[in-house]
């Protein structure tokens, strides 16, 4: 994972219970009250709901699973001789894994979302001890003592086999997750494709709302003040939620202990409380100038004009879809809201002039719509001037990509990718890169056949147009349909001839996109008969590049295809594997040792290839001072080897 130093524990905000270690006492009450306790854990648990995306399917799986307990326990309640010592010790074992699933469900509904996402893998292993858990204390159970029916036991069996055949999930979602973050808190990244990845992860994660992002603040806060990870670890998801904050128009704290939601006026006065009501529901602070929107909700002007200004056509509160986007003046509100400041002497921070911004806005557009008909002059000088300013004005301003798209610069910008001019193909694919990071424009920029142009200037165009050609479908394929369309237009073999014969840069601009695109299963195929595996073997093993971790992050969703593991699968790169796992850098042993076990789980043949070169004795180094999640693949590949020697 992208931070290291967290301890294999609850993801922060989490509540539980006691578990019950004690005895019950034998009797019809003490049975009474153990089937009732055992029957309150689960009706709770079936009570919660939005779980964190990223534990989702396991948490709904779990809960289902356990609601085919109930009809058990009614049956058992329903008998009338009393249970044996035997019997009361199952149910105290029941309940006791049903409280550690519980504890677990309630992390995931509770806990920091960015903190769950980063600490996935260490999550899951939870529920595999959970699921463990349960399945040991279903096999005790005495159903004939119990009198159980056979439909009820049939059930109850039924679980347990489904337990006993959860598989630890594939590590794809984890890895695009992971490589997400990897781009959030690069240092070394210069190119504002960061912005794409923060709003994609923003949108994976649900931290897209105001009410989630002040949610996940409350629970990062709850985390925090619970200790016990490392002081970079908390930085980068303050850092991160910020990030979230900025895209949605929110103000960002570096004190993550503040309360998240306390505005900013009540820090200087803080015997002062503002009522609720006359804080805008989106900044946070006192509203200045109150305006009602079609949903009937209120919010300070400039605040919900911001989010209409980035395509949002929905309430920020409600998350209805508006019927208009005009706003009414609520003189009411903003008259008890002067009157309150009257009376405790609190004076309201002065408003910018609106006509000021209005009057950019106007000049911008204009700007804009001379630019976006200059594209189409007839004079070259005049045609490289505008599209070259088109392609700065969307590099790092969020409005002015929207502004640009919605007045009909992507259709022209497409038809020049297709111009025999070279500065022009650079200047408009480098543009469309720029514009993708929204991700409206990102549909916008498929619809109207632009990938099949960024693919011929990929194979055919200067090197910063292919480099940029590359980073452009990296930014495109975060959408599955894209993804997909990519590969049927044979855009994978020229990522591959860049990854083997481009520049630095180019490499990594072709190793972003191809990492994207070798998620789905058809163009794992397709990269593996593109030849992507000798190059990416090329660069594990050349250490002047720094591109091991990139290289590993792409064969290891190839390994899990039976072409690419015959060709990742050599001796030589087994060794090659071995010796990061020995000497590499903390993410190196991490990434390393993650293919290994991905290999060594499809054939022993491959553990035993990294006994001989020695890899036992690294790995049990690793489980003691390498990252948590190397320490976590370390110690499942000592458990393979464990297997393997047994066989």
């Amino acid at each position: 994972m992208v931070m290291d130093g967290e301890r294999d524990g609850e993801g922060g905000g989490g509540g539980g219970e006691e578990i019950f270690d004690g005895e019950y006492e034998s009797g019809p009450q003490g049975e009474v009250d153990l089937v009732q306790e055992i029957t309150s854990v689960i009706e709770s648990v079936a009570q919660l709901s939005d779980y964190r995306r990223t534990q989702r399917r396991e948490c709904n799986g779990l809960v289902r699973r356990m609601k085919l307990l109930l009809p058990f326990l009614d049956e058992i309640r329903d008998l009338d001789l009393p249970i044996s010592e035997t019997g009361i010790d199952c149910l105290s074992k029941l309940k006791r894994a049903l409280l550690m699933a519980k504890k677990l469900l309630k992390t995931c509904n509770e806990g920091s979302k960015i903190y769950l996402a980063v600490e996935s893998e260490a999550t899951m292993i939870r529920f595999h001890a959970v699921h463990d858990k349960l399945c040991q204390a279903l096999e005790d159970l005495p159903y004939d003592e119990l009198c159980i029916s056979d439909e009820v036991k049939e059930q109850v069996e039924l679980m347990r086999v489904q337990l006993q055949r959860v598989k630890r999930r594939t590590d794809t979602q984890d890895i695009e997750l992971a490589m997400d973050m990897i781009v959030v808190f690069s240092k070394k990244n210069d190119r504002n494709a960061d912005s794409a990845i923060i709003e994609r992860l923003a949108k994976k994660l649900e931290l897209n709302t105001i009410e989630h992002l002040n949610n996940e603040a409350i629970a990062v806060r709850n985390f925090v003040k619970k200790g016990g990870q490392s002081s970079e670890c908390v930085q980068n998801i303050i850092d991160l939620l910020n990030k979230f904050k900025q895209i949605a128009g929110m103000e960002t704290t570096d004190d993550v202990l503040d309360h998240p939601v306390m505005p900013k006026m009540l820090e200087k006065s803080p015997s002062l409380i503002i009522p609720h009501e006359f804080l805008c529901p989106i900044n946070l602070e006192i509203m200045i100038d109150p305006v009602i929107v079609a949903s009937g909700q209120t919010y300070e002007r400039d605040a919900i004009q911001n989010w209409f200004d980035t395509k949002h056509r929905t309430c920020p509160k409600t998350r209805q879809t508006l019927a208009h986007l005009s706003l009414a003046p609520n003189f009411a509100l903003k008259n008890l809201i002067v009157q309150w400041c009257e009376q405790h002497n609190f004076k309201l921070p002065r408003k910018e002039n609106p006509a000021c911004s209005e009057s950019n806005c106007d000049e911008n557009k204009e700007e804009i719509l001379k630019l976006i008909e200059d594209l189409s002059s007839r004079t070259l000088e005049v045609q490289r001037k505008a599209v070259k300013k088109i392609r700065l004005l969307c590099k790092e301003n969020p409005e002015k990509r929207i502004l640009i798209a919605s007045s009909g610069a992507i259709p022209q910008l497409t038809q020049l990718l297709s111009y025999p001019d070279s500065k022009i193909q650079e200047h408009a694919v480098t543009a469309l890169l720029n514009l993708s990071i929204n991700e409206a424009n990102k549909n916008l920029i498929a619809k109207e056949g632009a990938i099949p142009e960024i693919i011929q200037i990929l194979q055919n165009g200067s090197t910063e147009a292919r480099e940029n050609s590359a980073a452009a479908l990296f930014s495109l394929t975060v959408l599955v349909e894209n993804n997909i369309t990519v590969g049927l237009l044979n855009g994978i073999p020229p990522l591959v001839d860049l990854l083997k014969n481009g520049t630095v840069r180019g490499k990594k601009d072709a190793a972003s996109a191809l990492f994207n695109l070798s998620l789905n299963l058809a163009n794992k195929g397709r990269a593996i008969d593109a030849g992507i595996v000798p190059p990416l073997l090329q660069l594990v093993k050349d250490r002047n590049l720094g591109m091991a971790d990139e290289a590993l992050s792409i064969l290891l969703p190839l390994a899990s295809h039976p072409d690419g593991r015959r060709e990742i699968g050599q001796l030589s790169f087994i060794e090659t594997l071995v010796e990061l796992i020995r000497e590499g850098t903390p993410k190196n042993k991490e990434c390393a040792a993650s293919v290994l076990l991905e290999l060594g789980s499809s054939s022993s043949s491959f553990i035993l290839a990294s006994l001989q070169f020695g890899v036992y004795e690294h790995l049990i180094e690793i489980t003691q001072s390498g990252t948590d999640r190397a320490k976590r693949k370390a110690d499942a590949l000592l458990q393979l080897m464990s297997k393997t020697e047994q066989i």
